[in-house]
């Protein structure tokens, strides 16, 4: 069965920098796949260019198969700011990726509460950005991104701005809501103990251009409840995840 997701041989230049050299990732539908890294080995530049907001010089990405071309509906993005319209209630913010994504009517409003539901924000619908928290704003980026049915859903960074105690329980409810609609995620983070908490893949990416190093396969049960994190498999993972991370802080060690 083909890929949601194909990237192959992927390069990118920046003037004299060359950011990312021949890149291929292949994520399968339904998969939750992590990005990590030490900073500046590319993982938002892979990310952005997938989202369509960034070209690059050589390689193709591909979508059920067919090549993307630009942004497009077949993709959602979270990005670590909420990017939220500030004149727009909680379910403005909805209903209007909704229309530019076509739907009219009363579909419009059904479909943009339903997804506030989701993400538990159904006594804020009519809240505006700046009467919401952090989380709260994060969520309705969230449910955004998720109201047109995207087959792809990108996220850099997404809880990076966030307490301990909020990132937490936005990483829950990202498993809930993915258990949920089952879709493919594509979801960059400095953090690897998130990134095993959430991932069914961790793929490693090396600096000096960007590459991909390895990939660890996140061997553990769904749902996974939150004293999972202090089970010897997770840390096992985590400590080998992050081994591999610190190769690149400090290349010329033995």
């Amino acid at each position: 069965m083909a890929a949601k997701l194909e990237i192959k041989h992927l390069g990118k230049r920046f003037a004299r920098n060359e950011a990312l050299r021949d890149v291929n990732l292949a994520l399968a539908e339904n998969e939750f796949v992590s990005l990590v890294g030490v900073s500046g080995c590319g993982k938002s530049t892979l990310l952005s260019i997938v989202a369509g907001l960034l070209d690059y010089e050589a390689g193709d990405i591909l979508i059920d198969g067919a090549p993307m071309e630009g942004p497009g509906l077949d993709r959602g993005v979270v990005f670590q700011s909420y990017t939220l319209l500030p004149w727009l209630s909680a379910r403005g913010n909805v209903e209007f990726a909704l229309k530019a994504a076509g739907h009219k009517g009363k579909a419009v409003r059904e479909i943009a509460e339903e997804h506030l539901a989701l993400v538990r924000l159904s006594k804020f619908m009519d809240a505006y950005p700046h009467e919401l928290s952090g989380g709260m704003k994060q969520r309705v980026a969230i449910a955004r991104a998720l109201s047109y049915r995207p087959k792809v859903l990108l996220m850099d960074e997404p809880f990076g701005a966030l307490d301990a105690m909020t990132r937490h329980e936005m990483q829950t409810l990202l498993t809930g809501v993915w258990e949920k609609h089952r879709l493919t995620v594509l979801f960059v983070t400095h953090d690897v103990e998130e990134a095993v908490y959430l991932s069914d893949r961790i793929v490693a990416m090396t600096i000096g251009p960007g590459r991909i190093k390895t990939e660890f396969k996140v061997d553990l049960p769904r749902p996974r409840p939150a004293g999972i994190t202090t089970s010897p498999e997770f840390i096992a993972l985590q400590s080998q995840v992050l081994a591999t991370i610190r190769e690149d802080l400090h290349p010329d060690e033995d």
